[in-house]
């Protein structure tokens, strides 16, 4: 099963190149504003893909799935895409798992601080998840911004390290594009966008069996 991994689009998803594959994953910001006439757009867009499946998570910036109810979110979702938040999927016996949750003061959508009520949201993931799609990146971990600050969450990093976890999908930090394996995981920065919003980096590809 091939994954094609996009993630901090921010409206631009137009501009990315999309290869083929069999799952398309976005891991957050698919809107700039987090308006519901932004994710429409880019729902009918995502939803026209060629994948045989379609997964996203929301990010910090995509406000419209934290202040709408479930089911006014349900009525815009195409029948064709899969809307992770804080829950799985099986796909071809894969068992993917996805989070929205930044580390942050609230002052974006779905930030939590990091004490005890961030660690609640990272004991969620199933023991046996093979794929993990969240905003964040863990602390360390593709973190990085261009002032050398990391900003990953060092809770998501612990939990993480008591799984069994193939493959890590985040975003959220521009500036740490790219792939990396650290202690059997995979971890991978699908951010389209660098850190002036231009569409440089182009989509990832894994295989997974």
């Amino acid at each position: 099963m091939k994954l094609i991994c996009i993630s901090d689009t921010h409206n631009k998803h137009k501009q990315i190149p999309i290869p083929d594959g069999d799952v398309l994953i976005h891991a957050g910001d698919i809107t700039e504003g987090g308006t519901k006439r932004e994710v429409v757009d880019f729902l009918e867009w995502f939803s026209a893909q060629p994948h045989e499946h379609k997964i996203f998570i929301a990010g910090n910036h995509d406000f419209f799935f934290e202040k709408y109810n479930e089911e006014e979110i349900q009525k815009i979702i195409p029948e064709n895409v899969n809307y992770l938040k804080e829950s799985g999927i099986n796909l071809n016996g894969i068992k993917f798992w996805g989070s929205p949750v930044t580390p942050g003061d609230g002052t974006w959508a779905f930030n939590q601080k990091q004490t005890q009520e961030i660690d609640s949201h990272w004991e969620q993931i199933p023991e046996d998840t093979q794929v993990l799609i969240s905003h964040t990146p863990p602390y360390k971990i593709k973190d990085v911004l261009n002032n050398g600050k990391h900003i990953g969450c060092a809770s998501l990093l612990k939990t993480i390290q008591n799984r069994e976890i193939e493959f890590h999908i985040f975003g959220h930090v521009h500036d740490s594009y790219g792939i990396t394996t650290v202690a059997g995981t995979k971890f991978i920065n699908a951010s389209c966008l660098d850190n002036k919003y231009r569409s440089l980096h182009p989509p990832l590809a894994l295989d997974i069996n």
